[in-house]
């Protein structure tokens, strides 16, 4: 994956669930949230007229980083899923797709990219709850809508 190339994919269609300035969250060791004011971080090696992105990849060389590629509410009554990304989704889950990814409070969903790597996971987030104690959690991959819908939408933001 390009890290720097990606970053600007996503943050050129993020306005729909994030700003583009608040777009990527530090993720700790035991994936707990850190800061997504990324402009205001000092530190780094970073200096005052580095861009977004670059400020993003010196940090990015000693912390994990988690890119939101949208939002997710579920409907618990009819076992729906709202997915809103660039593009919005409207997804019917089998019983047992909505028992293990289902949630009461909105999630932001994306990518953990871990320090200096290229790697990444797939995951939510739950910092739309404002919660001291928000975390980055890895999705479970079952066969199913959701996932499937989920790395569509991973695949269209990642660029090699």
């Amino acid at each position: 994956m390009n890290i720097s190339k990606t970053i600007k994919n996503i943050r050129a269609s993020c306005n729909n669930y994030v700003d583009p300035n608040l777009l990527a969250f530090i993720i700790d060791d035991n994936d707990l949230m850190g800061s997504n004011n990324i402009l205001e971080i000092e530190g780094y090696d970073i200096e005052d007229d580095d861009s977004y992105v670059e400020r993003l990849m010196k940090i990015h060389k000693s912390e994990n980083i988690f890119l939101p590629l949208g939002v997710m509410t579920f409907m618990p009554i009819i076992n729906e899923c709202d997915l809103f990304s660039s593009e919005d989704y409207n997804l019917h889950l089998t019983p047992e797709e909505f028992d293990t990814f289902a949630d009461e409070e909105e999630k932001l969903f994306g990518i953990l990219i871990p320090k200096n790597s290229t790697d990444y996971k797939i995951g939510q987030t739950d910092t739309c709850s404002c919660s001291v104690d928000a975390s980055f959690v890895e999705f479970e991959k079952i066969d199913g809508e959701f996932c499937k819908t989920i790395e569509k939408i991973v695949k269209e933001k990642i660029i090699e």
